[in-house]
């Protein structure tokens, strides 16, 4: 699913450029589930940015599901990032003013879905993180540990090979935390690929593989 080799990314501060990641090179396979830790500054945002497709390397190759995405403009990128990455967020990063339902079907119109078809989509995604019952609430209605359920739902609606989390337990209580753990755990074992980026222990020894990075290489 995904091969980096030798990624480097440096970022320019006036004259002076700072490495943030340094030839790191990592296999996830298809059907994995990957924590990426690390201590703030270490470069575990930057690797999600890379992974996601968020942004671009310095140097090296990344190939995603078998395409060579480092290379790739914004708008090939956009669409890789559509097509093939379901992205969970701390911050839940839902509209206000949409139901949760609506919020599901959002990227679905992005993609052009015929407009039954994401209903249905969605409405399958609402009910795997059992919250069909609030589907018609707006966020302001809801609780935290509920909005990032809605925020699952909608990276899996279009059935996206990689579910990339970023901490997505992060401001959440324990409880509602290993709530989410155990949704993001059944669809790594319905066959989804799952990188998890996190500063939790206890998180990240629920995926099956750890990466550490440190200083922006891989310990």
């Amino acid at each position: 699913m995904i091969q980096f080799r030798n990624i480097t990314k440096t970022y320019k501060m006036g004259e002076n450029e700072v490495p943030a990641l340094i030839k790191v090179s990592i296999d996830i396979l298809n059907g994995d589930f990957v924590s990426v830790t690390g201590a703030s500054g270490s470069g575990k945002t930057t690797l999600m940015n890379i992974l996601g497709c968020l942004d671009m390397p310095s140097g090296g190759q990344y190939i995603l599901d078998g395409e060579d995405v480092s290379r790739m403009t914004g708008r090939k990128l956009a669409v890789v990032r559509n097509r093939k990455i379901g992205f969970i967020f701390q911050s839940f990063n839902l509209i206000p003013s949409l139901t949760a339902r609506e919020n599901v079907i959002l990227p679905l119109t992005y993609r052009k879905t015929p407009p039954k078809l994401r209903e249905e989509l969605a409405d399958r995604a609402i009910e795997t993180v059992g919250l069909s019952e609030r589907a018609h609430h707006r966020p302001a209605q809801l609780s935290g540990g509920q909005q990032q359920r809605v925020a699952i739902a909608r990276a899996i609606a279009a059935s996206p090979g990689l579910i990339l989390a970023d901490e997505p337990c992060g401001s959440l209580d324990s409880k509602t935390g290993a709530d989410i753990m155990n949704i993001l755990k059944r669809l790594n074992e319905s066959g989804r690929t799952v990188v998890l980026i996190t500063h939790d222990e206890n998180a990240a020894r629920t995926a099956d593989k750890m990466i550490r990075i440190s200083d922006g290489r891989v310990v």
